[in-house]
């Protein structure tokens, strides 16, 4: 480094109390932070930076280790693999019931990794392919061998997607004969299991994903009972305001913002008790004979809502922001001044639905 070049001041974000005690102890944090990124800038340099222990602890200046298994050499097999510590590092950018069916995966087919034979993943279905493509893929990036990965992926001609669109589709088409067959369900449900009453009503009409369903509901009766219901439900304007629970509804690629939702409805929830967990309700349906069908809940509601809706509010209601410069940059639901109200037109005509 030329100790004659001129200083620049610039800022950085520090914890108050860690500069507080830095400067209680008379450290030039400075000083301390311009020789920490003079070795930083060396070690990778040098393209040893994972090999310096000081560097390579998680979260180290903000900076998570993509690869940690760098440092612990390649596994000979699937026992070798730390999976705890793997799970671990999942669960810090996946939401725990996802980290749970990838653990799965991965511990069923690691060894197709390990040993760069892909033959049993490539045989998979198309339903379930793309999940175990998931599940290795952060596999290797956890055993620093994701360089690794893209070449297998190619060799065995495996795509991150399953199916193609015209595929999906056609099953849509022939899935689903009779178009009120999915309200049918929800009416069996209720009639088999009168305690999730109220739950169905709320998929059924909010078009929201299960898990969204689920966290929705027991959201409305937790806030309720702590008497901060109006921090979630916005009464006058009858939407469930979801994104003012970013850490809940607004994950990477699934999202929900809003739901028109009518006060009784909503006082009907109140007065319920929490659903214990998605697994429970899964299977107090199942224990009665009955098929899950949320997904083609959520599919009959966005069918149903072009009656009032355009697609880019059906898909806004979904938690669908496209990437087209439009629905990112321009598209504003609070300036559709009927949106609202068209929207609840529907609501009421799927109630009318499940209702019997």
């Amino acid at each position: 480094m030329n100790k004659g070049r001129t200083k620049k001041t610039v800022s950085i974000t520090l914890d108050p109390e860690i500069a507080a005690k830095a400067q209680a102890l008379g450290i030039n944090i400075s000083k301390v932070c311009e020789n920490t990124l003079i070795q930083y800038i060396k070690a990778i340099e040098a393209n040893n930076f994972l090999d310096q222990p000081s560097f390579a602890k998680e979260g180290w200046c903000g900076r998570r280790d993509l690869n940690p298994g760098r440092r612990r050499g390649r596994p000979q097999d699937a026992k070798a693999i730390d999976w705890p510590a793997f799970k671990k590092w999942l669960l810090e950018t996946h939401r725990p019931h996802v980290v749970t069916s990838m653990v799965s995966y991965a511990l069923q087919y690691a060894e197709c990794l390990l040993s760069g034979d892909l033959s049993r993943v490539q045989a998979l279905g198309d339903g379930l392919r793309p999940h175990v493509v998931k599940s290795l893929s952060a596999l290797s990036k956890f055993l620093g061998i994701h360089d690794e990965w893209a070449p297998m992926m190619k060799t065995y001609g495996l795509k991150w997607r399953g199916r193609n669109a015209d595929d999906i589709i056609i099953d849509r088409l022939t899935k689903i004969r009779d178009p009120e067959e999915v309200y049918k369900w929800i009416l069996e449900v209720k009639e088999a299991r009168p305690d999730l009453d109220s739950f169905m009503d709320l998929i059924a009409i909010s078009g929201l994903r299960f898990v969204e369903s689920w966290n929705s509901y027991n959201l409305i009766v937790k806030l309720d009972k702590e008497g901060k219901l109006g921090d979630y439900y916005k009464e006058e304007a009858m939407v469930l305001e979801h994104f003012q629970f970013k850490d809940v509804f607004i994950r990477n690629s699934k999202k929900a913002f809003i739901s028109w939702v009518p006060p009784g409805q909503v006082n009907q929830i109140k007065s319920e008790s929490k659903l214990t967990s998605t697994d429970s309700v899964q299977k107090l349906i199942q224990k009665k004979g009955l098929k899950l069908r949320f997904g083609d809940v959520r599919e009959a509601h966005a069918s149903f809502m072009t009656k009032f809706l355009r697609p880019e509010e059906i898909d806004f209601l979904h938690g669908r922001v496209s990437a087209n410069v439009f629905m990112r940059n321009y598209y504003n639901p609070r300036l559709v001044g009927d949106l609202r109200e068209r929207a609840l037109k529907g609501v009421e005509e799927i109630l009318a639905k499940v209702k019997g």
